[in-house]
């Protein structure tokens, strides 16, 4: 059966992030997929602490980082699956602290400083591709994502999980609904009423998005 992990890098469980990764594990389970959802902000864990021991020769760590933590049978669990699931908020132009600390583990023991002579590039430590996606859920508009360049600031997490896994792929959900009630905010920045409007009619296709996405993630195994 395939298995599909989920990794929710938000705090809040059932706001924007959370419903966007809900519905990817809906559209997966619809295949037949397997789908665990994990809450990051539920784990006690670091980031990467450069022990460099899964850059060490003759140590085989397999991809799994060798620092022992809350982190580390989710970690082995990511590197079994046939396809991942991440998403985040994003915090002043960046992913979550809980997220970046979770690709830094995720991503550096699977990668190499070691290059690929006969193919090019680096090696790679697994020896097939694990698909991965990322959601991204923001304040920010699409003009306003352009012109703060995210595309470039988080198209990196992209470009290094398709570097490390083999394939990544990103979607985003603009201009989002961050409180249940503004009037209790000191927010004048954002329009109130726009904010809902995003929320009654885009969001709902940004969901469908996720869907589709979860669909197709746990279904590209075959097709790699």
């Amino acid at each position: 059966m395939t298995k599909v992990m989920i990794i929710n890098g938000s705090p809040r469980k059932n706001f924007n992030t959370a419903k966007m990764l809900k519905e990817a594990a809906r559209g997966a389970e619809e295949t037949g997929a397997e789908v665990e959802t994990v809450n990051l902000y539920d784990l006690s864990y670091k980031g990467c602490i450069s022990c460099l021991i899964c850059k060490r020769k003759g140590v085989t760590q397999n991809g799994l980082c060798f620092y022992k933590d809350a982190l580390t049978p989710v970690l082995e669990k990511c590197l079994h699956a046939d396809a991942v699931i991440i998403g985040s908020p994003v915090y002043h132009s960046y992913p979550s602290g809980m997220m970046r600390s979770f690709l830094e583990r995720f991503m550096f023991p699977a990668h190499t400083y070691m290059i690929d002579r006969e193919n090019g590039g680096l090696k790679r430590v697994l020896n097939h591709t694990l698909p991965t996606a990322l959601i991204f859920t923001m304040n920010a508009n699409e003009e306003q994502f352009k012109q703060h360049h995210y595309d470039m600031v988080l198209g990196d997490n992209e470009m290094s999980l398709r570097a490390v896994f083999g394939y990544s792929e990103t979607l985003y959900a603009f201009d989002t609904f961050q409180y249940t009630d503004y009037s209790k905010y000191d927010c004048d920045l954002f329009d109130a009423e726009h904010k809902a409007k995003v929320r009654d009619e885009q969001f709902p296709k940004d969901l469908q998005k996720a869907y589709e996405l979860g669909k197709r993630l746990a279904s590209i195994k075959n097709k790699l």
